[in-house]
């Protein structure tokens, strides 16, 4: 049975679309404003495994300490390699390198070193979680190197970034497994000759019709 409506609740109805096709023919409001800012950079996403999962038998308190407590770990130790902190999306944190802009492969040894920092510091979070009575937290790293565009949003002071290097770095990360890191095929062409580490190709990632991309697992000799 189709609801009646009051004639206020029509006329507010349709006065709705309209308002909202007003503002997008004659203003868009610059929630978020690109700079024209753009550069190649590298790229990293470091995601808790399995956290929904986790987190749903959590009281908000001990949900939000558990968050926190991993967010902000690896918030800092990005920082201390040199990256700067974009955002958390859910359970994970966005970040890049500014100085990896030159190509130099020197300033690509950071990114790397960071991605090992955050494996080798899950003693010390699981230490914290622990500490709060909370459940252990696994996670996996993933970076890779190509364009991205900065944009500027009103809910943050900070830029955030855009692109097919962003989205490809989010989408390879399921191919790693817990406490690992894996990089993207541009990336790897810069570090493969890295002595202190070695690289596996993984599963290749899809990129639509026949072209794939390929994806690697880095470890230290």
């Amino acid at each position: 049975m189709t609801p009646i409506l009051s004639p206020q609740e029509l006329t507010l109805l349709r006065k709705i679309p309209y308002t909202l096709s007003e503002r997008l023919e004659n203003r868009l409001e610059e929630v978020v404003s690109f700079s024209g800012t753009h550069g190649n950079y590298c790229v990293g996403i470091v995601d808790m495994v399995g956290s929904t999962k986790v987190s749903a038998h959590l009281s908000k308190e001990k949900m939000t300490k558990y968050y926190s407590i991993f967010l902000n770990g690896m918030a800092m130790i990005a920082k201390d390699h040199g990256a700067l902190v974009v955002k958390s999306i859910g359970d994970s944190l966005l970040y890049y390198f500014p100085k990896t802009s030159d190509y130099d492969p020197k300033h690509f040894i950071c990114p790397l070193k960071c991605g090992f920092s955050m494996i080798d510091c899950s003693d010390i979070i699981n230490m914290k979680m622990k500490e709060h009575g909370l459940p252990t937290v696994r996670y996996r790293v993933s970076m890779d190197f190509g364009g991205v565009m900065l944009a500027n949003s009103v809910s943050s002071p900070c830029d955030d970034i855009f692109g097919s290097t962003v989205n490809v770095c989010s989408k390879i990360n399921r191919l790693a497994k817990p406490d690992e890191m894996v990089i993207g095929n541009d990336m790897y062409q810069i570090v493969k000759d890295f002595d202190e580490y070695s690289f596996k190709i993984t599963e290749d990632y899809s990129l639509g019709l026949s072209q794939h991309y390929p994806v690697y697992t880095v470890s230290r000799k």
